[in-house]
């Protein structure tokens, strides 16, 4: 039986963008109102639920387990003469957390 939770954060960034893969030190820590039971295999889908800032907000996950999650911004770059500078102002994420 699948259990399902559900939240909202709310998230910045004053971090340039993340190009190497496991330094997690700028991230946020989310944790679930309600831990998943030990061994579950948890998924997060998180979304972006407002406009705030004109560069697009990517969205990066780290660290999912059955307490919460590791989340931040980290600007999507559009080309090679486009690049983001990591920084974006205050918008609401939401996320949905479900056991597979």
């Amino acid at each position: 039986m699948s259990m399902i939770q559900t939240g909202k954060v709310d998230l910045s960034s004053d971090q340039p963008i993340a190009t190497q893969g496991g330094n997690t030190s700028t991230f946020t820590r989310v944790t679930f109102p309600t831990p998943f039971p030990n061994g579950s295999q948890v998924i997060v889908l998180a979304q972006t639920q407002t406009f705030n800032g004109p560069e697009t907000p990517g969205i990066r996950l780290a660290d999912v387990n059955n307490e919460g999650f590791l989340i931040r911004f980290n600007e999507v770059n559009v080309n090679a003469n486009v690049r983001s500078d990591g920084l974006h102002t205050s918008e609401t994420v939401g996320w949905l957390a479900t056991t597979v």
